[in-house]
């Protein structure tokens, strides 16, 4: 196919090439990976200026996305690439192979850079979703630290580079342009932007930025960034959001009060910290889904107002495809279990066989996790329409999510995702910091001390 870029797509190529150093921060449908080829098959075979380029990128897109871009446009017909995902034999053959650029996923970077065998002799990297690299504590982080100093250019690509605060932007940054703009040390970066906001004694839980840190941030790493936003170059979709929200009866509501006191009782010195928020507020998102797991891993209900919703809601699309986002095990059980006795097709997307039948329009309800529905899957060919039964904390896995439709190339004018709230629960203070994109670890810790108040 022929490669007619937007002028957005040349002006973002052109950074890449002119930039050794570079992050692009591109919203969702606009094309990153496209963009990205183009200049590395500008730089290996006009400019000449690298000639072995690694490319690390989560499995389905480092396993699907990049080789079918490279397949699909005639301009790039020349890169020879190489998948290095599979067994451990599969991956040493991949990377021992003949090519001018290599794709691994992420989780395999540090098997690759310390466990290989294979000397790193990559002169150009590529991170696809920059944001996976955001824990400068990880074995991919230290791993690809050690070795960036052999790298000439480097290019980091991501949506969301802060999707949970300021403080992801270190370790980011860091890797790219090692330490020169934001600091060689997290302390140090904390200490120029931040001051402690939540803690207990000398054990500091959470951070907040300074009056005018965010801009002086932004300014320090603007000569290697660009940002575009997908609203600003394309003509997209229509966004339209909405609640469907259910109510608990007197029983179910007195269910749900007594077991959040039963928590709230179990606290070690009932003081909420940022360890056993995370664990609460799951119980919490639990309950208001409808069931709870307990100590001994079973599931006890609790109510089905969730699910009566959903019927509801696949009812009223009259035959027309839903795509439904669960996040708990028992989500999927509760909805998988209704849905049979509706006698209503469905299918979990987990495999790439799956997605295909979801695209050609042959599954009526799709599942999907949020964690499995992020960067590079494809799905707006299938349907206009998400439901969220149950949400999650994570900003980037919900904007992924819901970009999985809201996308270029979806045919319909609409897309239409409407969040099933079910009253007086915690769900209503996750729809309150998703909207403000306030997903820090403070939001959550404020969020469930306000839910457990009894």
């Amino acid at each position: 196919m022929r490669y007619s870029p937007h002028e957005y797509q040349r002006f973002a190529t052109e950074y890449i090439e002119t930039h050794p150093v570079a992050a692009v921060l591109l919203d969702m449908g606009l094309g990153k990976t496209s963009i990205t080829l183009t200049a590395l098959n500008n730089l290996l075979f006009d400019s000449f200026k690298v000639r072995r380029i690694l490319v690390i990128a989560p499995l389905r897109v480092a396993r699907n996305t990049w080789g079918a871009e490279i397949e699909k446009w005639d301009h790039l017909s020349e890169l020879r690439y190489s998948v290095a995902v599979g067994t451990e034999t599969e991956r040493v053959a991949a990377l021992r192979k003949k090519a001018d650029i290599y794709l691994i996923n992420r989780e395999n970077v540090q098997w690759m850079i310390a466990e290989s065998g294979i000397p790193f002799d990559f002169d150009m990297v590529v991170i696809d979703e920059l944001s996976s690299f955001k824990n400068h504590q990880t074995k991919r982080f230290r791993a690809l630290m050690k070795v960036r100093p052999k790298v000439k250019r480097i290019v980091g690509l991501t949506g969301t580079p802060s999707s949970n605060g300021l403080m992801d932007l270190w370790a980011e940054f860091r890797l790219l342009d090692m330490g020169e703009r934001l600091g060689r040390f997290i302390g140090q970066y904390r200490t120029s932007y931040f001051r402690p906001d939540k803690q207990n004694g000398q054990v500091v839980f959470s951070y907040k930025p300074l009056p005018g840190a965010e801009k002086q941030i932004y300014s320090r790493i603007s000569d290697i960034t660009i940002s575009m936003k997908f609203t600003d170059h394309l003509q997209m979709p229509k966004l339209i959001n909405s609640r469907y929200t259910v109510y608990l009866s007197e029983t179910e509501r007195e269910k749900y009060e007594e077991l959040k006191k039963d928590l709230v009782l179990q606290l070690p010195g009932g003081e909420i910290t940022a360890a056993n928020a995370a664990s609460l507020s799951g119980k919490l998102s639990q309950m208001a889904d409808g069931a709870i797991y307990t100590d001994a891993g079973e599931t006890v209900a609790i109510h089905e107002r969730k699910l009566d919703a959903l019927e509801d809601i696949i009812e009223a699309a009259n035959g027309k495809p839903v795509l439904v986002a669960y996040w708990f095990r028992h989500d999927l059980e509760r909805i998988s279990g209704r849905l049979q006795k509706l006698k209503i097709p469905y299918a979990r997307l987990d495999t790439d066989s799956s997605i295909r039948r979801w695209n050609a329009g042959e599954i009526p309800v799709a599942l999907i996790h949020p964690a499995s529905a992020g960067h590079g899957l494809n799905l707006q060919s299938g349907g206009n329409t998400l439901v969220w039964f149950g949400l999650t904390w994570s900003l980037e896995l919900y904007q992924q999510t819901v970009a999985r439709l809201w996308r270029q190339g979806q045919a319909s004018e609409t897309v239409v995702v409407q969040h099933i709230i079910t009253k007086g629960t915690i769900d209503e203070r996750i729809m309150k910091a998703l909207s403000e994109k306030d997903t820090t670890q403070t939001a959550l810790i404020d969020a469930v001390k306000a839910d457990l108040k009894v």
